[in-house]
């Protein structure tokens, strides 16, 4: 057995069993809680950054973010030149970099990729029912110039593309692993990053070793054993007893307890949208009286107050303020006002409608889904919805909400955290990202000068011609109420004092190549 992995498996083995009596996580080893099971370790079928912040230590992408920012820098290619009608991307790649599996990393590689990725008709297109793919529609083809230079064409000038590929969708894994594993892939991956993959077990640990070789350094750990740990009252509990030296998305009740007394709370502000997907094709939220009433009469104010203990702020719309270029200042979140949702309710002629309403247990953003969701549930009940709830595990819920809510539920809890003001509105709000387009628009909204206005921003290179495009798109949408704006939050994170070298990132990702424990 591998000694790294050897004396991960036995020191975990322990925590298990009795985790309250674990004084101390291995050396050199960072334990790390997680909200969830991991659906995938595939960037082209992962969708929720709880299986991200594994991701982005086992691979790198063409180019990253800046520590501490949404702006890109060289990462795997060293450098890029654009065309000036903004149609073409020439990167020069890093020399000598290979993948864990020992296959060189080159140009031929990331035509791999893409070509996996957009082919339908590659051989191991098989990459899950929802590919974040969109992030790359605009791509007409990839070609592999030489051995160290990629040009990428695109079929209309693109905004987001770079940005777009520092985001995991545009990670860059093993071409010779993906023919190995073929679909299980995703069980057994490659990448170039500061860690290699080692082992999963399922509902126990991912666990990822230290990439001696790696080009941008090793990292002082020797390994990273992630965690799914569902309960957010465990998760807490396990931090406090050091069963785990790091947890992510701390319950709002129990932040206080790790600001000092041994631990470090860590909080950082970044694009993140809290929302209910409404289903406008059918049944009372089909009108849109009655998916304003619905933002009436949430009371918004006391959630983020009372449940979320001030760890978020009230959204006013479908665009999170963390993108303050784009971000339509001028609109005002929904008031609290149960007497006009009444009103448009019974002008609408659905007082007393029952509606279904999916909820999960946990997963990425979701701030104490299920307390928000019963204080949503006794808010509408004031204005005479009869709401029940459903409740699934994350990646259950996943499967029940991303293929459409139509003939199932009326309502479902969603949180997105993105990388630019293009990526939640494409992929969710569009007419063409309904489900039976591979899209993420669930609860079928549609509105053909939405579409426009997102169509012309992705393609305008002008940043402020951008802007007014966005902020447009905002004031139709806040009208729409194709949602219930809830909350943007900002994310949080604990460590033991023992832990050194971690900040939180406004990408939502957890970056921990340069983390070590004291």
């Amino acid at each position: 057995m591998n000694k790294i992995v050897g004396t991960v498996g036995f020191a975990m083995a322990m925590a298990f069993a009795t985790p309250a009596a674990l004084s101390q996580t291995p050396p050199d080893v960072l334990v790390v809680g997680q909200i969830a099971e991991p659906k995938s370790l595939d960037p082209a079928a992962v969708t929720a950054v709880n299986d991200f912040r594994i991701l982005m230590n086992v691979y790198d992408g063409l180019v990253r973010y800046q520590d501490g920012a949404l702006e890109v820098e060289p990462s795997l290619a060293k450098s890029w030149a654009i065309s000036g009608d903004g149609l073409t991307y020439t990167f020069e790649l890093r020399e000598g970099v290979t993948f864990h599996d020992g296959t060189p990393f080159d140009a031929k590689a990331v035509e791999f990729n893409f070509d996996r990725m957009l082919d339908e008709n590659h051989p191991y297109h098989d990459t899950g029912p929802f590919p974040l793919s969109f992030f790359f529609s605009a791509i007409k083809d990839v070609e592999a110039v030489d051995a160290d230079t990629v040009k990428f064409t695109l079929n209309a000038p693109y905004a987001p593309f770079l940005s777009n590929l520092a985001y995991p969708t545009g990670l860059i894994v093993s071409p010779e692993a993906v023919k190995k594993h073929d679909k299980d892939f995703g069980r057994s991956p490659s990448g170039t990053g500061p860690f290699k993959f080692a082992e999963w077990e399922s509902n126990a640990k991912v666990v990822v070793t230290r990439n001696d070789d790696y080009w941008d350094g090793a990292s002082k750990l020797q390994a990273i054993v992630f965690r799914p740990i569902t309960d957010a009252n465990t998760r807490v509990a396990e931090m406090l007893s050091g069963g785990i030296d790091m947890m992510v998305e701390i319950p709002p009740d129990s932040v206080a307890q790790f600001d000092g007394n041994g631990f470090a709370l860590h909080e950082q502000a970044g694009p993140h949208v809290w929302f209910l997907i409404l289903n406008a094709k059918e049944g009372p939220f089909a009108d849109k009286r009655v998916r304003q009433a619905v933002n009436y009469a949430i009371d918004k104010k006391t959630l983020v107050e009372n449940v979320l203990q001030g760890t978020a702020e009230i959204a006013a719309g479908p665009t999170p303020p963390a993108f303050a270029w784009a971000y339509n200042d001028g609109l005002q979140p929904y008031p609290y006002d149960p007497e006009k949702a009444m009103s448009l309710i019974n002008e609408a002629g659905h007082d007393g409608a029952e509606l279904t309403f999916y909820v999960t247990e946990g997963g990425s953003g979701m701030l104490d889904p299920v307390p928000m969701g019963a204080a949503i549930q006794a808010d509408l009940a004031k204005v005479g919805l009869k709401v029940k709830i459903e409740t699934y595990e994350w990646n259950t819920f996943l499967g029940k909400v991303n293929p459409g809510l139509e003939g199932k539920a009326d309502m479902a809890e969603m949180a997105w955290m993105t990388n630019d003001p293009d990526t939640l509105p494409y992929l969710a709000l569009r007419t063409g990202a309904w489900p039976d387009k591979k899209g993420f628009n669930s609860g079928y909204y549609s509105n053909p000068e939405v579409d426009k206005l997102l169509e012309a921003a992705r393609k305008s290179t002008d940043q402020d011609e951008r802007a007014k495009l966005y902020r447009k798109m905002q004031e139709i949408v806040h009208d729409d109420a194709p949602w219930a704006f809830i909350a943007n939050w900002k994310q949080n994170a604990a460590t033991g004092d023992h832990v050194k070298g971690f900040k939180l990132q406004p990408s939502f990702f957890l970056l921990l190549k340069d983390v070590t424990k004291g």
